[in-house]
């Protein structure tokens, strides 16, 4: 699970459609910082993950102790950042919004904006549309919500399914080790 979890915050940070959208001078961090989080945890993951295999091969109440600890931290910093994540989508998606409406109020044709209105099949902004914008493209502005909700709920619905698989995860690593300790009590 911890190489799943990095995987796609390696994808969200790596993805060319989000980087070309995010990426500049001025770009907001708010997005990243939540990728980032991501990124570290499934790392944290991974590792943990190897340090309870080792501790259920060897019986070790105290490696899977450790992993159960572990394992807590990682969830409460997973929960803290979807948190992050879900309160602060309107402020992240509004950031975006304002960095392109500033660069495409500076300069309309720049390589930023253009890369824009190819990857959310775009143009203008809502105070200040193409001229001739082609059939069926919608305003930027919109084009931003509805990228970024698409994205946030890929994330949301990973996060669920991790948690999921974290708390069984704990859930056995405590039954394995009061197993230990019982065999060991009745030897």
């Amino acid at each position: 699970m911890g190489s799943f979890v990095l995987a796609v915050g390696l994808w969200l940070r790596f993805d060319p459609e989000t980087v070309s959208l995010l990426n500049g001078d001025k770009a907001p961090d708010t997005f990243f910082i939540g990728v980032y989080i991501l990124i570290g945890a499934g790392s944290l993951v991974m590792l943990v993950g190897f340090f309870g295999c080792c501790g259920a091969v060897r019986e070790s109440q105290c490696l899977l102790g450790s992993f159960f600890a572990c394992l807590l931290i990682i969830f409460c910093a997973e929960l803290a950042a979807g948190v992050f994540g879900f309160l602060n989508k309107d402020k992240i998606i509004k950031d975006v919004q304002t960095y392109y409406t500033t660069n495409y109020n500076e300069n309309n044709n720049g390589t930023l904006i253009i890369s824009y209105q190819k990857v959310l099949n775009c143009c203008g902004t809502t105070e200040n549309p193409c001229p001739d914008p082609p059939k069926d493209t919608k305003d930027c502005e919109t084009g931003i919500e509805e990228f970024f909700n698409t994205k946030l709920y890929i994330i949301g619905y990973v996060g669920i399914g991790i948690a999921g698989v974290m708390i069984i995860g704990m859930i056995f690593s405590m039954v394995l080790c009061c197993a230990i300790r019982n065999s060991r009590e009745v030897i």
